[in-house]
């Protein structure tokens, strides 16, 4: 797991689950997960908790009348329809609905098509349209993390038929010209094939980080020289072809889903290569190298465009009821003096791994803010934290089933984030794991690792350090740097902003 700070102020079974490790950064949290025990990761100076770069308070959105004002000053996309489709997940869908947002103040018309499983409720989102797919999925979600791989990797082939009948409908009611493209999940190959032969230009959205994307479109190299399936043995064995990682940081999910995962990362690369376009929430001055390697290495334009909810506010596309009473309640704390804790929406972890956080946390001392979702611990509905821990931390701490993050994460009272090193969490998915924790410590230099598994004593000491001790300002001045940098990539004449420039000119162009 990893820790982030705050400079003032993407589920602990994640899908991608990685080495039984914890990290702790500045106010930018994260954490990832490897099998049982979750990788945390706390990402240095709050400010730039993103979900993963984490973005937290320094990296505030600006207010949405600002942003529309400036972004209606150009309306590309009038009487154009746009057509999006999501993967059916919180780390997914946030993602694509910030994009809904910042075509629709372009001047695009936004048709959302949207499977049955995690439905989104239209009656949020008044201005778009939304078509539902029949998925033929039925039962509980996935929770262990190779069934939501086989859950990925299975669902656009289950509402593939579906979607190309509602597509063409589409298509008949708003005439072929009408529609400037498609913009869906890279994970769903099998919608960028129905829309192609529909004739609809399509475009990939691909909700983690170019670095990630970079690892997918590596995986094939990494399993024919041997570093994959990983073996407990290379864990620390670098991978030279891809510095600065080690074989333990690369994203795998263990010896018996490693054909699925290929199979998923596969479909993933198929999908961009098939569409005309490539879209990241992601900006320039974070991954740079990254970005031109894939501009060198990928035949379509690539454009990155984040982090998408500094140019469009949260969105209210969440899938859990959020507690908003904690806002109130961080109120009462002094500025960076609150560290929040959140695992994300999918990550799951042991009735041990729960004992030793929850512990861990209570003897830190560190005032708190925990988000402890149902189905956290295995999937159980209920989450039952330890005897006497509420006596152990009354009057210093928090534990909601969900809350509203980007608002908690820009309050000034949070200093710290321990989360699952999703991309969202990172720069605000849960696809990106122990890739992200890599690139916190070693190249963004906002946070730092610890080894191990998940115990009391080192959730206690790494809090410590990142919270109350002298560690933590380097992380916070390099978090402070990098909040300067993604204020600069969004705002007016910044990359990312001439870069939202040239995909509505694209897509116009399709």
């Amino acid at each position: 797991m990893w820790l982030q700070t705050r400079n003032s102020h993407r589920q602990p079974r994640r899908l991608y689950e990685q080495n039984r490790a914890a990290a702790f950064t500045g106010r930018q949290g994260q954490t990832a997960t490897h099998k049982s025990q979750p990788r945390r990761l706390l990402l240095g100076p709050a400010d730039l908790a993103h979900p993963c770069l984490t973005l937290s308070k320094a990296m505030t959105p600006p207010s949405a009348p600002t942003m529309a004002a400036e972004i209606n000053a150009n309306h590309g996309g009038r009487h154009r329809h746009v057509l999006l489709f999501p993967l059916p997940y919180q780390g997914h869908i946030n993602p694509m609905f910030r994009l809904a947002g910042v075509l629709h103040a372009r001047g695009f018309a936004v048709t959302v098509f949207h499977t049955h499983f995690n439905a989104p409720d239209p009656a949020r989102h008044p201005h778009y349209r939304f078509v539902p797919v029949p998925d033929g999925m039925s039962g509980p979600a996935p929770v262990a993390t190779e069934d939501v791989v086989v859950h990925i990797v299975s669902i656009g082939g289950a509402c593939e038929a579906a979607f190309r009948d509602r597509l063409a409908a589409v298509l008949e009611e708003y005439s072929r010209d009408a529609v400037a493209c498609l913009v869906a999940d890279a994970h769903l190959l099998p919608i960028f094939q129905a829309a192609n032969c529909l004739g609809v230009p399509t475009l990939a959205l691909r909700t983690g980080s170019a670095v990630s994307f970079a690892c997918f479109t590596a995986y094939p190299m990494l399993c024919e020289k041997g570093y994959l399936p990983v073996q407990d043995s290379q864990l620390d064995t670098p991978v030279v072809e891809l510095p600065p990682y080690r074989v333990r940081d690369l994203i795998h999910i263990g010896k018996d889903g490693h054909e699925v995962e290929c199979e998923m990362m596969a479909r993933a690369v198929a999908a961009v290569k098939a569409s005309s376009a490539l879209i990241l929430n992601t900006f320039d001055a974070l991954e740079r190298r990254e970005l031109e390697g894939l501009r060198q290495d990928l035949a379509v334009p690539v454009f990155d465009i984040g982090p998408l909810h500094k140019f469009y506010p949260a969105s209210d596309s969440s899938l859990l009821c959020q507690d908003r009473s904690c806002l109130e309640w961080l109120d009462a704390w002094p500025p960076a003096s609150v560290l929040y804790v959140s695992f994300g929406s999918l990550a799951c972890m042991s009735p041990r791994d729960l004992e030793e956080t929850a512990w861990g946390i209570a003897g830190s001392g560190v005032p708190f803010l925990w988000v402890v979702r149902p189905g956290l611990v295995g999937g159980c509905a209920e989450n039952h934290l330890p005897e006497r821990f509420e006596a152990a931390t009354r009057g210093r701490g928090m534990v909601v089933g969900w809350a509203p993050q980007e608002e908690v994460l820009r309050h000034r009272a949070v200093g710290g984030f321990w989360t699952h090193n999703g991309w969202n969490s990172t720069t605000e998915s849960i696809c990106e794991g122990m890739g992200n924790a890599r690139y916190v410590e070693h190249v963004w230099e906002v946070g730092f690792e610890v080894s191990g598994e998940l115990e009391r004593g080192s959730v206690e000491e790494a809090i410590r350090r990142l919270m109350t001790e002298s560690d933590g300002a380097g992380m916070r001045k390099r978090a402070g740097e990098l909040k300067k940098a993604s204020a600069e990539c969004t705002g007016k004449g910044g990359s990312s902003c001439l870069a939202i420039d040239k995909l509505v000119t694209h897509m116009m162009s399709l």
